[in-house]
């Protein structure tokens, strides 16, 4: 495993304004992540743990602080160059899967691939690849609404896999699954970043799901603070 790191966080603050004032969110935070680790982020309801997770991938800026990403600084670069980055480095897993209504799971996969530039038979056999790790072979061109929840989840860690990112953040990923179907996808997602080596950052309000990663941060009211 190397040790420099793919993620390096330094007096990282984040408030918002409100109508009573400003309103700190994050406060100060340190903290850095080598590749292949895998690392929870808990915490209570409205702790922040989405907020940095939007500040780790350059989805959002901080007010103070930096964020450095695979040694690119995400706060002083501008929005295309976050976008950039995270095309040739991150993958994404969301609790609403947030996949596109109109394409099919095999369009889905292909999508991220095809934004990266990579030649339409290529992607399509990288994309069909990668739903047959995902055991949906048989659902290639079926849309999200006619998938399950767990299968639509499936496709997408394809999705989020298929560009062999360097990083993959997880938001609450089995957050809108039942039991069986969550168990199933915390399975796969760690078989996948196991043979892949990725990086994996996950949001999750699960302790079972947390104590599988190789470390735990906790936030509380705005302070992130590691659990041993």
């Amino acid at each position: 495993m190397s040790a420099v790191p793919v993620i390096q966080v330094q007096h990282l603050s984040k408030s918002v304004k409100t109508a009573d004032g400003d309103l700190q969110i994050l406060h100060d935070i340190e903290f850095s992540v080598t590749a292949g680790q895998s690392v929870a982020i808990v915490g209570a309801s409205g702790s922040g743990k989405s907020t940095l997770l939007g500040l780790l991938a350059g989805l959002d800026t901080p007010t103070r602080g930096e964020v450095h990403l695979m040694g690119k600084n995400m706060s002083v670069a501008n929005e295309d160059q976050r976008a950039k980055i995270r095309a040739a480095h991150v993958g994404f897993v969301f609790q609403s899967f947030q996949l596109i209504e109109h394409l099919t799971a095999l369009e889905n996969v292909q999508l991220p691939l095809e934004l990266k530039g990579t030649p339409r038979a290529e992607a399509h056999r990288l994309a069909t690849i990668w739903l047959e790790k995902v055991g949906l072979l048989e659902r290639l061109h079926h849309r999200p609404k006619t998938l399950s929840g767990g299968e639509q989840q499936r496709v997408a860690l394809a999705r989020a896999f298929v560009t062999e990112p360097d990083i993959l953040f997880a938001d609450e990923p089995t957050g809108s699954l039942d039991e069986f179907n969550g168990q199933k996808i915390i399975d796969l997602l760690f078989d996948l970043n196991r043979s892949m080596g990725s990086t994996l950052i996950l949001v999750t309000h699960d302790k079972s799901l947390a104590q599988r990663c190789d470390r735990q941060l906790q936030l509380a009211h705005g302070h992130l603070s590691e659990i041993h």
